[in-house]
């Protein structure tokens, strides 16, 4: 409550002083205002450098150079790429910003703030939270375009990664460019991780059913395999085998085995092998382990390796652009490693990748020969362990199947 306060003045009179409003507990009555935070976002241009842009934004050539000290450490000033995001922020008083974020990738960030002593740096990571997702589709002109319509949970950029991913789950069985067939179905069981911004990424392929020209291969990652995945059909087989079923890990396929017209001689001739056609100097890959025999320029073939493999086996690549560093004849090559280059050299009319398979010097189908031989088992020690991971993958492919759930906790890789 306020008071009334009585003052005697000179000569007699009285003044009466009216109270103060009440102050409430937390209440200011009066002040500066506090000038509003403001951010807006900028990108660094293409072959501009950090100081360049820093100095763009209004820093001081000495300030840019005391904030790129505080940043040593957080982030290599040659390696930023151009249209990374960088957030500035400042009073809205302020014309130069005194806070910097560097989005230096979809979970990490260098925050830069001006101090009465000068810049310092802070390396942020975004956590990441993850859970098990299932995606079903079927196939029409590709897998692409299947996941692109089956993945609708995930980012276009997302549903694009998990179909190579689950091509890569298939390449020691199936060539995903030339072995689907449409109306072929597919379900997928998927980690899903996402940020506390909203971005989503593919985590691993956990288990797949795809089902193709009648035949269901149902598949499982065996958890903490430790180095690459390692996958293993539903009872225990293992998906790698002795030969990869394409050399291009991102395929296209001009021309199938079989006969056609040879496009620069002009006359009908049996194409013992396949063509890949490909960009230019897209890296050529040796489906197996094995020895160059041959690594030089023949006729038709223009730049040629050959590699011999096990059990009589070689594999053929022609119309190289050129051959990877260290190939050479007697070179020793594993399997997936980059061997040349896709080219056009001989007779090629465009970049593409011949490629063809002989066993005991007979010229074969590739897509035949490939599938020949089996890979390594599942160890006895190692079969708890996927017996449990099986059972909770294919439970949730199935729920998914009969209309249920998709989503599921993070349990089913652990």
């Amino acid at each position: 409550m306020g008071f009334i306060t009585v003052a005697l003045l000179a000569g007699g009179a009285i003044a009466v002083m009216r109270p103060l409003p009440e102050r409430k507990p937390g209440e200011i009555l009066s002040g500066p205002r506090v000038p509003a935070w403001v951010e807006r976002i900028d990108t660094l241009g293409s072959g501009e450098t950090i100081t360049a842009l820093l100095e763009r934004i209004g820093l001081s050539g000495a300030e840019a150079r005391d904030a790129l000290n505080a940043a040593v450490g957080g982030m290599d000033p040659r390696r930023l790429r151009a249209g990374m995001k960088i957030t500035l922020g400042a009073p809205e008083t302020d014309t130069v910003p005194s806070q910097i974020v560097l989005h230096l990738a979809v979970d990490r960030m260098l925050r830069l703030t001006r101090t009465d002593s000068g810049w310092v740096g802070k390396e942020e990571r975004l956590p990441w939270t993850t859970d098990t997702l299932v995606v079903g589709g079927t196939v029409g002109a590709n897998l692409y375009e299947a996941f692109d319509r089956g993945a609708v949970r995930l980012p276009p950029a997302a549903r694009s990664e998990l179909a190579w991913d689950v091509a890569d789950v298939f390449e020691y069985r199936l060539d995903m460019s030339r072995d689907l067939q449409e109306g072929d179905a597919f379900l997928v069981l998927i980690e899903r991780q996402q940020t506390t911004t909203g971005v989503v990424r593919v985590g691993n392929v956990l288990a797949v059913d795809y089902t193709t020209s009648g035949r269901r291969l149902r598949v499982i990652r065996l958890p903490a395999s430790g180095g690459r995945p390692r996958y293993f059909d539903e009872d225990g087989r293992s998906m790698q085998a002795m030969f990869l079923r394409a050399p291009l890990e991102f395929r296209r396929i001009s021309s199938v085995f079989g006969l056609r017209k040879h496009p620069i001689l002009g006359v009908v001739r049996r194409h013992r092998g396949t063509d890949y056609a490909a960009s230019s100097g897209t890296p050529v890959r040796s489906v197996g382990e094995g020895v160059v025999v041959t690594a030089a320029r023949m006729s038709g073939f223009g730049n040629v390796i050959d590699v011999r493999h096990p059990n009589g086996f070689v594999s053929r690549y022609g119309h190289l652009r050129g051959f990877a560093s260290g190939i050479h004849r007697g070179s020793r090559v594993g399997i997936g490693q980059t061997i040349g280059y896709v080219g056009m050299t001989g007779l090629a009319t465009a970049p593409h990748l011949h490629f063809e398979v002989l066993v005991r010097g007979v010229q074969q189908n590739p897509r035949v020969a490939l599938a020949s031989a089996s890979g390594e088992p599942l160890a006895p020690s190692e079969r708890p362990v996927f017996d449990r991971a099986k059972a909770l993958a294919l439970a949730l492919l199935d729920q998914h199947s009969q209309g249920g759930p998709i989503v599921a906790p993070d349990s089913v890789s652990r």
